[in-house]
């Protein structure tokens, strides 16, 4: 059966903290969210006793118990990759739900001890911001995504302490913060000085960050 989906959650094969992916499902997801479970992120369904919508992988890293509950899955659309393949597995399972027109995306367990897959996830963003999809990852610490000039942050709705920003791509002239702790008056931010936007606080009920061009990371951090 193919669904249509608008919201989904990628559950991929990165370290999950269960606990965290079960609290932050029920407070960012509905009955419109569809559930995408990538390769090994199975584990974490058959762990919890949720059930996807959808699993996208070659499955060659499961569990002999994460292969049999595969085969319990008469409700889940499979799609069943080769092992020789250009794409990850998270980002097949990404490209899947925007091919299906997905307008946002979360990603859990899309970071680990693996940097070359957190790397590739973070080119996910760019990726779903060329095809018109707003990809988030996030994990117990951590809330990554891109974000607009003129985005407004608000303190009350905030993820961890620590607001830091990382150009991609490219330099991101005339960056201008206000209302956290160390402001910024149009910086000409580059790669080579992403130390000065690193660790800020929101200081004020409401923050706004501008920019001229460019591609701006925003990560939400806590200890």
């Amino acid at each position: 059966m193919r669904h249509i989906m608008k919201n989904a959650v990628i559950v991929s094969g990165g370290n999950i903290n269960t606990d965290f992916a079960l609290d932050f499902l029920k407070k960012n997801t509905d009955e419109n969210t569809f559930l995408i479970a990538a390769d090994r992120g199975l584990e974490f369904f058959e762990k919890t006793g949720l059930v996807p919508h959808i699993a996208v992988g070659d499955f060659d890293s499961l569990s002999e118990s994460g292969r049999k509950f595969l085969e319990t899955l008469s409700n889940t659309e499979i799609i069943r990759l080769r092992p020789e393949k250009d794409d990850s597995d998270t980002q097949s399972a990404a490209c899947l739900a925007m091919d299906r027109g997905v307008k946002q995306m979360i990603i859990l367990a899309a970071t680990g001890n693996r940097v070359d897959h957190l790397l590739a996830n973070f080119g996910l963003l760019v990726l779903g911001r060329e095809r018109g999809c707003e990809i988030i990852l996030a994990d117990p610490w951590n809330y990554m995504k891109l974000i607009e000039s003129g985005t407004v942050l608000k303190r009350s709705e905030q993820f961890g302490k620590y607001v830091s920003f990382f150009s991609i791509g490219g330099d991101v002239p005339g960056l201008t913060l206000k209302g956290f702790k160390y402001p910024l008056n149009r910086h000409y931010l580059t790669a080579s000085d992403s130390g000065l936007t690193v660790s800020n606080e929101i200081a004020e009920e409401e923050a706004v960050v501008e920019f001229e061009e460019g591609t701006l990371l925003m990560l939400m951090t806590g200890d």
